[in-house]
């Protein structure tokens, strides 16, 4: 097998993981679970909304995170899915 075949499938396997993406509470969350499970949100970003949650309370909707500076309504969009606000239903 060439290289660029092995190097193919290693990236086919490893495909499914980078695009795993947990739910996260951004209200009980901390900075690094934030970062890490949602896309397009680095430390820098989930240290503002960690600091937003302090100062405001906590978020009612998964809109509300666009009042967060440096977060818009595009990033909310592209992680609705996995933004949970409370107890996640039973």
């Amino acid at each position: 097998m060439t290289l660029s075949r092995k190097l193919l499938l290693l990236a086919m396997c490893l495909l499914p993981f980078a695009a795993l993406a947990g739910p996260v509470n951004i209200n009980t969350a901390d900075a690094e679970t934030i970062s890490k499970e949602l896309k397009g949100i680095g430390l820098t970003k989930a240290e503002a909304i960690v600091e937003y949650r302090k100062k405001h309370g906590p978020f009612k909707n998964a809109d509300e995170l666009s009042l967060v500076k440096g977060i818009g309504e595009r990033t909310v969009d592209m992680n609705r899915a996995d933004i949970v606000v409370g107890q996640k239903p039973k």
